[in-house]
């Protein structure tokens, strides 16, 4: 069986601009950190128009990921699956930096470093229960540094 599905129109546009900034988040612990409203500061920033987003995370034991902000139980059963996929407990053998240090490694390796995000009319294009999130692996609070960068259109 084949399916088929239907465009809307196609908006093409010239990229005229790249505007890439740093943002720095004090995560408190583990856990998830929306970073929705600072990623859309940006784009306000930019005046970004039509383009592409990256967010990119430059930290091996934190990731980025886009999911529900709707329910923050989804968030506490997202925590819990990968506390049992990389428990403190597995008997790694690189602990340089705490029991947590190693499970952080694993869990950053099954979320994601970066992230692509279309941007349309200035906004990212996000379904209406989508939010991006930091998620900080490790159990004590860390400086984490978020690249931005939107390649695009801008307003003049």
């Amino acid at each position: 069986m084949r399916i088929t599905g239907r465009f809307t129109p196609i908006v093409t546009v010239k990229p005229e601009s790249i505007a890439t900034s740093t943002l720095t988040i004090e995560t408190p612990h583990r856990g998830f950190l929306d970073i929705t409203a600072d990623i859309r500061q940006f784009l306000r920033e930019t005046e970004a128009q039509a383009g592409a987003l990256t967010v990119f995370v430059r930290h091996t034991s934190a990731s980025l990921t886009i999911q529900e902000n709707a329910d923050p139980d989804v968030l506490k059963d997202l925590m819990t699956v990968l506390n049992r996929l990389a428990p403190e407990d597995g008997g790694w053998i690189h602990d340089s930096e705490g029991p947590d240090d190693m499970p952080a490694h694993i869990k950053a390796m099954l979320t994601s470093c970066s992230l692509q995000i279309p941007v349309t009319q200035g906004v990212m294009a996000l379904g209406t229960w989508q939010g991006v999130y930091l998620i900080e692996h490790r159990a004590r609070p860390h400086r984490r540094d978020i690249v931005l960068q939107f390649i695009g259109s801008a307003a003049h």
